[in-house]
């Protein structure tokens, strides 16, 4: 039988993943958006999707980095290291 409590940290684990690439990609989308916005003297509309790029990639971002942390320190913890940043 496989422990369950493995199961969920990789569940987790898998979601932070998802979680760090669409943070990270709306950050990149956000700034690509200000170099164009830059160049076309900020149109509003542009201007909005930035906003909303960088809110949504906040929002995503911060919890896979906590949650990420959390599951590496565990793993640790079960193998009998040391874990801190």
């Amino acid at each position: 039988m496989s422990d369950p409590v493995l199961e969920r940290r990789d569940r987790i684990r898998k979601l932070c993943e998802l979680g760090s690439k669409i943070g990270y990609s709306c950050f990149g989308v956000a700034m690509l958006l200000f170099v164009i916005a830059f160049i076309a003297d900020f149109p509003s509309w542009i201007v909005t999707i930035i906003i909303a790029a960088m809110i949504l990639g906040s929002v995503t971002l911060l919890p896979a980095i906590v949650f990420g942390y959390g599951v590496k320190a565990a793993d640790a913890e079960d193998r009998g290291e040391k874990f801190g940043y």
